[in-house]
């Protein structure tokens, strides 16, 4: 990829970034996950659980640049935008924070906490732009990729489906490979496979790193995207 098409992707170069969007803060559960197995050392704030995700949303503006943090919005209306039924949109949320937060517990439906989730980016987009507007979602469709992203999705979904079933932790998500693969064919074949490649690091799925490396790759994601968090298995 050149350096101008890296920049048409809106990922840019940089080793450093794990994720990006939506699921750069359900790559924060782990963090959740601490703060709960040491609540002395870890302060939570006010307001709770939902308090604590939407400063995520927040904090995505200042962890990454322009490019990475419209990325956000972007992943939230791609979804919200898609024909998906809200159960789907719930379980693959679940799903890739190894079920430490279900928005239902509090009353919000899946697609509302979405919804407040871009508000609240949106909020903090606003402190140093005070007229940005948000580009409309643009997801990716492309039926060759979408092929090869079901392809690994399919090649994991018994491990996986048996690891998000029945957690250490964490309440049980059913349902979730195929409520995957719908985001792929119905919303967005980049989200997808992120969402994917968050939920097997949540649950620490073995895979072929290799595989998986190289699909990342076809999307012009940055070099840890896919790497870091994999439990790789490859012989």
């Amino acid at each position: 990829m050149t350096d101008d098409e890296e920049s048409v992707s809106g990922y840019l170069e940089d080793v450093y970034v794990t994720d990006i969007g939506l699921t750069w803060i359900a790559s924060r559960w782990i963090f959740v996950d601490m703060f709960d197995r040491e609540p002395d050392r870890h302060p939570r704030p006010e307001g709770g659980p939902v308090a604590e995700w939407l400063g995520f949303a927040a904090l995505a503006v200042d962890e990454f640049d322009r490019s990475r943090a419209v990325q956000l919005g972007q992943d939230v209306r791609r979804l919200l935008r898609s024909p998906l039924p809200e159960e789907t949109i719930r379980t693959v949320w679940l799903g890739a924070i190894h079920g430490l937060f279900d928005p239902a517990d509090y009353g919000i439906s899946a697609r509302a906490w979405l919804r407040r989730v871009e508000q609240a980016w949106l909020a903090r987009v606003r402190q140093d732009d005070s007229v940005f507007v948000p580009p409309p979602p643009q997801p990716v469709v492309d039926e060759e990729l979408g092929r090869a992203v079901l392809q690994v999705i399919r090649s994991a979904a018994g491990p996986l489906s048996h690891a998000a079933q029945g957690p250490a932790f964490g309440a049980p998500v059913t349902g979730l490979v195929p409520a995957l693969e719908r985001v792929v064919t119905e919303a967005c074949v980049d989200l997808g496979y992120r969402l994917f490649l968050r939920a097997l690091k949540a649950y620490q799925v073995p895979v072929d790193r290799p595989i998986l490396v190289a699909l990342g790759e076809r999307f012009g994601y940055p070099y840890w995207v896919v790497r870091e968090g994999l439990d790789d298995r490859t012989d």
